[in-house]
């Protein structure tokens, strides 16, 4: 597992993160299958660190993701929401309500979307999962 910075990256109000910490679980990922996305380091090191409420860096994990999957799949519409879901508590934590709030909407529009796509579970993760993390940045607050 990816280690996380010692506090979540505030884009102007901390230093950015090394972007070393990112580059071995971003390297390669163009080649690997969506299924084998679903377990990469990447992926697993994004939810690990949106769960610690690390959303910047969440998002510079499933970025790789996102981009390296197929075009207008279930997987790929996931991941769009799950970034948005990040991008949303990140703006959520700095106070950016109004940012949220217009966030939040397109991100929840994509996570149905992957789920209609897909099925009940998309990227190793079903809908009860997914509210989980929604449920986290609805309760975020600012620091």
């Amino acid at each position: 597992m990816t280690p996380l910075p010692p506090a979540p990256h505030l884009p102007g109000r901390n230093p950015r993160p090394d972007p070393a910490i990112f580059a071995d679980a971003l390297t390669g990922l163009e080649a690997l299958s969506p299924e084998a996305l679903a377990v990469s380091p990447a992926f697993q090191g994004g939810l690990s660190a949106f769960r610690a409420g690390y959303y910047w860096e969440a998002h510079e994990f499933w970025e790789g993701i996102w981009s390296a999957l197929p075009q207008a799949s279930a997987e790929r519409e996931l991941m769009r929401g799950l970034i948005q879901l990040a991008n949303a508590g990140l703006k959520r934590r700095m106070g950016r309500e109004a940012a949220a709030a217009r966030i939040l909407p397109l991100a929840e529009a994509a996570l149905r979307e992957g789920f209609r796509r897909g099925g009940e579970s998309v990227m190793g993760l079903d809908r009860r999962q997914v509210a989980g993390l929604e449920a986290r940045i609805q309760a975020e607050s600012a620091l």
